[in-house]
């Protein structure tokens, strides 16, 4: 069965079981361990949770786990594509609730999609990624999703000259949240993906509604510690060098780190502070089928390797290794699914004098098309 026909399938039989996301997530309560997401934490995740079609649960969703942190709080992911079961939620939503930016923004960035032409579609493809911030949050309630877009259907790689394909997600990204253009941003954006060498990607953009304005920029497939920092400098990132050569040393001297990606937000002023780097042990790429996929023990080596971080908690990176599973079979009203779980990606975010956190964004997906 392919994919789209399996996603199909599995948001029909969703249907069947509940409304909403929440529904879903409480049958799975056991199996998120309360030192990485505690009860009253969990509660939180249901509320927003609430608030989203049970059919997400056909494409990845999962959470973002600060493992640097004692507190077992977490925020919240899901994917959602164009001309779905769950598109169609969103656009009624936006029909009947003109305040409610997100799904006004998801109505926006589909209907583009949706074009008969569609330069955006060529580049991305139909899917969205929202991030909400929950135990990161604070006081902040009611706050906007994260939207990100990956380039999976035309791959935005380094040296290949396709700088109207970025100004094209830029545009589509910018526009659908409400923003106005702005050219020094997207200059900035530009001139980051003119910075990267060959063989490298622009994996993902980012816009955060609700947070100060940036377009976040994930850049994947660098060969070693020197292409890193080359990038960085000619991008004018206003980080100290020496303490991100620090820690991709670190890493390397522990586990056989293959590809370096680096996070940062691109300003109407330049490249802000933050950067996230992501060491790889083993080489991805979106467009592959199987992409959300590892093996049980692929992750083993850059585990071991990030507990030797004294700014990481034991029993949250212990309990990390448990999560990626083989596929499970589990059973619904509607019939049979099969659940898979994973670690999606590890970001190290930098500060000025070194690493400063750790942050694993983690999978759970069901399908009712494949087999275990």
């Amino acid at each position: 069965m392919e994919i789209d026909e399996a996603v199909t399938l599995t948001q029909e039989r969703l249907a069947q079981e509940g409304a909403t996301m929440a529904d879903l997530l409480k049958h799975f309560r056991n199996r998120v361990a309360p030192v990485l997401v505690g009860d009253p934490q969990w509660e939180r995740i249901l509320e927003c949770a609430g608030q989203l079609p049970i059919t997400m649960g056909a494409l990845p969703f999962g959470f973002e786990l600060p493992l640097h942190d004692l507190a077992p709080e977490a925020d919240f992911g899901a994917s959602l594509a164009s001309g779905t079961r769950t598109a169609a939620f969103f656009r009624e939503r936006a029909r009947t609730d003109e305040t409610d930016g997100t799904a006004q923004a998801i109505t926006r960035l589909f209907s583009e999609m949706d074009a008969e032409v569609s330069p955006l579609r060529d580049i991305v493809g139909r899917k969205l990624m929202l991030e909400y911030d929950i135990g990161s949050a604070g006081d902040s309630e009611g706050a906007r999703p994260g939207m990100f877009l990956r380039p999976g259907e035309r791959p935005i790689v380094g040296a290949g000259g396709q700088v109207d394909d970025v100004g094209t997600v830029v545009d589509a990204l910018v526009s659908c949240v409400g923003w106005e253009k702005n050219d020094a941003e997207r200059e900035n954006v530009e001139r980051a993906y003119l910075a990267q060498p060959g063989d490298t990607r622009l994996d993902s953009f980012g816009v955060f509604p609700s947070r100060e304005r940036s377009i976040r920029l994930a850049v994947m497939g660098f060969k070693a510690g020197e292409e890193t920092r080359a990038w960085l400098e000619n991008t004018g990132w206003p980080g100290q060098f020496s303490a991100v050569d620090a820690v991709i040393a670190r890493f390397k001297e522990r586990a056989n780190i293959v590809r370096t990606g680096v996070n940062v937000d691109v300003r109407e002023s330049g490249l802000g502070p933050t950067l996230g780097l992501t060491l790889i042990v083993k080489q991805r790429y979106t467009k592959d089928s199987r992409y959300w996929l590892d093996g049980l023990t692929d992750w083993d080596p850059f585990l071991e390797a990030l507990g030797h971080e004294e700014e990481v908690v034991p029993e949250k990176l212990a309990e990390l290794a448990r999560w990626v599973s083989k596929p499970t079979p589990l059973f619904g009203k509607a019939g049979r699914y099969v659940m898979m779980r994973g670690i999606h990606h590890i970001k190290l975010v930098m500060s000025e004098d070194g690493l400063k956190e750790a942050k694993a964004y983690v999978f759970m997906v069901l399908s009712a098309g494949v087999s275990p």
